[in-house]
């Protein structure tokens, strides 16, 4: 009998995983690409809401507890997907200045937020009142880190790419029986496909359409990120992605033609260089009303166990999350009570 079957092989699954085998667990992981939402996403990581001035939820937490995970699968898998880059957020006015300046002077947000305007300029960019810089930032090349994964899996004999059958779950006294597999737990942690998922299809999982473009501008010449109305993201090469829509009522993952006018709109109206589109994307988002996420067990199947509701913050979210859930169910640690889906099972009884 293995200690976990895993659902989804994106960042929370790989997280779960990672976690799992540095505790001398025994893992085996299903996943078939039908959720492409850790594949497409910009990657971006950044612990300020940059709308609003704002710490994200638990950020310093998530930001020591995952990167030296991420560094360690670097390491043994010897394989690169952490690129640590400045995020500039333009500015477009004094008062926005003095909002940045009083954000950056609060004691949570200080490790985060530059006190001193960048007032670098960008030939193909036009800003007169500067840029604010953010601190402890930068992208993961998520789709190189799942591939490196899987490949690693497969080679521990421990990945199938075959989609996973709800209906061959037989429960055990002490676990359960998928097919050929006995094992203690089962991990869901894949993405917008748990509506599919008849043991936790009531929770409230919504799910945000992203679209993205990777773009070719040789004249922009940018080292750093620029986030404004959008991200415009350096990925070598002359090559930039740009990002990102959100749209709650398509819940498909192909690209649009009002998506791609979206994001060439708000480019244009950032940059005054000449740029072609390479590649366009879409993907649905594992968003949740509350805006928390979903973790924690089944209320009445004790062996069913889901990780869910990254959002858009999955890459600093996921190795935070999937620890919790492990030491939850390893040593009865229990959820804070932001994450714990508990939470919705009671509003659902109230």
């Amino acid at each position: 009998m293995i200690d976990f079957i895993i659902v989804g092989n994106g960042l929370a699954g790989i997280s779960f995983a990672e976690i799992a085998l540095q505790n001398n667990k025994s893992i085996f992981v299903f996943d078939n690409n039908s959720q492409p939402s850790s594949r497409v996403a910009g990657g971006l990581y950044n612990p300020v809401v940059l709308k609003r001035f704002s710490e994200v939820w638990k950020a310093k937490e998530q930001i020591d507890f995952a990167f030296p995970l991420y560094h360690e699968i670097q390491s043994k898998l010897n394989v690169v997907f952490d690129f640590e880059l400045p995020i500039l957020r333009k500015l477009y006015s004094v008062e926005e200045q003095n909002n940045w300046f009083q954000a950056a002077d609060k004691p949570n947000l200080a490790p985060f937020l530059d006190a001193k305007l960048v007032t670098s300029s960008y030939e193909s960019i036009q800003s007169p009142f500067h840029y604010g810089k953010v601190n402890h930032t930068g992208y993961l090349e998520i789709s190189t880190l799942i591939e490196a994964y899987s490949n690693y899996l497969k080679s521990l004999n421990s990945f199938s790419n075959e989609g996973f059958n709800y209906t061959e779950i037989e429960f055990l006294d002490n676990g359960i029986q998928y097919k050929n597999i006995q094992a203690k737990h089962i991990i869901f942690a894949e993405g917008f496909g748990l509506h599919a998922n008849p043991y936790f299809k009531d929770l409230p999982l919504d799910g945000t359409k992203g679209e993205l473009l990777i773009i070719k501008a040789p004249n922009l010449d940018l080292d750093v990120v620029i986030k404004s109305s959008v991200f415009i993201l350096p990925i070598g090469n002359d090559l930039y992605k740009v990002g990102a829509t959100y749209d709650w009522k398509d819940k498909t993952n192909t690209p649009t033609e009002e998506g791609k006018q979206e994001l060439v709109d708000k480019l244009k109206e950032i940059i005054s260089c000449d740029f072609e589109i390479v590649e366009h994307f879409g993907g649905v988002r594992p968003t949740v009303k509350d805006r928390r996420p979903l973790v924690g067990t089944h209320p009445e199947f004790k062996q069913l166990h889901v990780l869910n509701g990254l959002g858009t913050r999955g890459v600093m979210l996921g190795p935070y999350l999937a620890n919790q859930l492990f030491q939850h169910i390893e040593n009865d640690i229990p959820l804070e009570k932001e994450i714990d889906i508990i939470r919705c099972y009671k509003k659902n009884r109230n």
